[in-house]
């Protein structure tokens, strides 16, 4: 402890000021300089990162970039493992066979507090796209499949820790990574392992981008859920005897009508079909019809009631007689819910940026988006703050993905000094 001791001291004289956690005058120049360094090292990581498609269903590219990832983090000192999904993996709707594993490599130090850096491997995008999209610079942007969703949180989370490193510092109690690969998925395989392990932790950092150009870090995100509905009717002869049918069709549609409404933006209740499908031959009445729903809300107890409405909407009544309807309701993934611990640590990361001449925005709309900080919220024991990663934007949009490069100083020491500021409560 006497080292970490010395090196505040030496950073403190470094910076010319008093190190409180209050707003800084000016940077800790040893860290910019460490940062600034850095840089093109977090280039040429993005870049690997990139070439190597992962895709949540692409065993192989995920096992490969697994396989970077965990030799980078021993190259780090850290003790690493790779984990499988396990008892406790759910079975959604839409979720493989084969989920992606995860990264977890733990660093011991000399202080208190416990931090934790999260961040995903996986990204939308199948092979191929790479072929068609690869990885360019342009301007002050690097382009590229997840480059912004999310490898450059990746990234970013990998030179964290190493300059961390280059600086000696080692004050906390322990330090660990996670990066897992199924969060495009909505985390089936490692949502229990990152609740468990956040719940051993005092901060979570988690490293979505920041959607530019709006530089900020978000306290609230999207809790997911999918509604399905699948109608069974009879099918018959289109031409001959169609009043012999019963259209599944025709009912899927009075329903989906039904429940066209369910939101209520005043609480933040998104509810929006999104898929159906009916019918496989055109002469053909259909015997079955479905169609599923994307739901987002900003309060977990919101999800018992649109779970409700949904429900008493599709029994209400019927179109087409003797069809019945079937209602499924999955949630998939909690919100983020904003806590005051969390904003506490925002603010060190407001004044962390002021260190810079910069201006740190905090988001707790809760809009769009769901993350798996929300799975490390859970227990509500850390302090949780997402968008830790790159500026960046257009996600899931194969050409036009980017993040903005001049982000990466910035940010990069935003996060080395967090985790710094974190150990010192």
């Amino acid at each position: 402890m006497r080292n970490e001791v010395r090196y505040w001291a030496s950073c403190c004289a470094a910076a010319g000021c008093a190190l409180a956690t209050s707003a800084y005058a000016a940077p800790i120049e040893r860290v910019l300089s460490i940062v600034q360094e850095e840089k093109p090292a977090v280039l040429e990581t993005l870049r690997q990162l990139v070439n190597i498609e992962s895709a949540s269903r692409d065993s192989e590219g995920l096992d490969r970039i697994a396989e970077l990832i965990r030799g980078r983090l021993v190259a780090l000192g850290g003790t690493v493992e790779i984990v499988e999904p396990g008892a406790d993996a759910v079975r959604l709707f839409d979720t493989p066979a084969r989920i992606g594993k995860a990264v977890v490599a733990r660093f011991d130090g000399s202080g208190g507090p416990t931090v934790m850096l999260l961040a995903h491997m996986d990204t939308v995008y199948a092979r191929g796209t790479l072929a068609r999209r690869p990885f360019r610079i342009e301007g002050s942007r690097a382009y590229g499949p997840g480059v912004a969703d999310e490898k450059g949180g990746v990234a970013l989370a990998l030179h964290t820790v190493a300059v961390l490193g280059k600086l000696g510092f080692r004050g906390y109690r322990k330090l660990t990574v996670v990066v897992n690969g199924d969060e495009e998925l909505s985390t089936p395989g490692a949502r229990g392992l990152i609740t468990r392990l956040a719940s051993q932790h005092d901060v979570v950092l988690s490293f979505e981008p920041s959607p530019a150009p709006r530089d900020e870090l978000a306290l609230a995100t999207n809790g997911i859920a999918a509604a399905t509905m699948t109608v069974r009717g009879r099918a018959a002869h289109a031409g001959v005897n169609p009043e012999d049918g019963r259209n599944a069709l025709l009912e899927l549609a009075h329903q989906l009508l039904a429940t066209r409404s369910l939101g209520d933006a005043s609480r933040g209740i998104k509810f929006n079909w999104t898929v159906a499908q009916a019918g496989t031959t055109r002469n053909v009445i259909p015997d079955a019809a479905s169609a599923n729903a994307d739901v987002r809300v900003r309060r977990a107890a919101d999800f018992d009631a649109i779970e409700k409405a949904f429900r008493e909407a599709i029994a209400r009544d019927h179109l087409i007689p003797e069809t019945t309807v079937e209602a499924s309701f999955e949630r998939r993934r909690p919100p983020l819910e904003a806590m005051e611990r969390s904003r506490a640590l925002a603010k060190k990361a407001q004044a962390i940026y002021g260190e810079l001449g910069r201006t740190l925005g905090l988001d707790e709309s809760g809009r769009g988006a769901g993350t798996d900080a929300a799975f490390a919220s859970l227990s509500g024991k850390p302090a949780v703050v997402e968008n830790c990663g790159l500026l960046g934007f257009n996600y899931h949009t194969p050409e036009a993905e980017f993040v903005d490069l001049d982000s990466i100083e910035p940010r990069l020491y935003l996060s080395a000094r967090l985790v710094m500021e974190s150990t010192r409560d």
